[in-house]
């Protein structure tokens, strides 16, 4: 069976931290501890071999999570580094499900660190 592939963009601009001085970026909207959840379409009820390409800004500690249809992936989401970042993170410990999916990050409450979530880009293989 031929597969083709597939993604979604999902933009956030926000900016996760304790409180919004946190990180001097004006240009993003202040989200506390969470994003703000947003919807994406996916068209089979076949998806395969997911990954998610995660922009990031000022990323300070390894405990932040991802969560897709609210469920968090597995392993840690989103590395630690200074300024901007690319990631690539395998779909495991969720699953995407034909019709309308979640995608929201949630800050680890316990840690004092801030960071901005640009724009994800969630692919997927189906069924031609």
């Amino acid at each position: 069976m031929s597969r083709r592939t597939v993604h979604a963009l999902v933009e956030f601009g926000e900016l996760l931290g304790p409180h919004e001085e946190a990180l001097d970026v004006p240009w993003a909207e202040f989200a506390g501890d969470r994003s703000s959840e947003v919807v994406f379409e996916v068209g089979t009820d076949d998806a395969a071999d997911a990954y998610l390409q995660i922009q990031a800004y000022d990323v300070g500690t390894y405990d932040h999570e991802v969560l897709l249809n609210g469920e968090p992936l597995s392993g840690f989401d989103l590395p630690p580094a200074d300024g901007w970042q690319s990631w690539t993170d395998a779909v495991t410990g969720a699953e995407l499900r034909e019709g309308e999916n979640t995608l929201r990050v949630r800050r680890d409450e316990e840690s004092r660190d801030a960071f901005v979530v640009g724009s994800v880009v969630v692919n997927w293989t189906e069924p031609v």
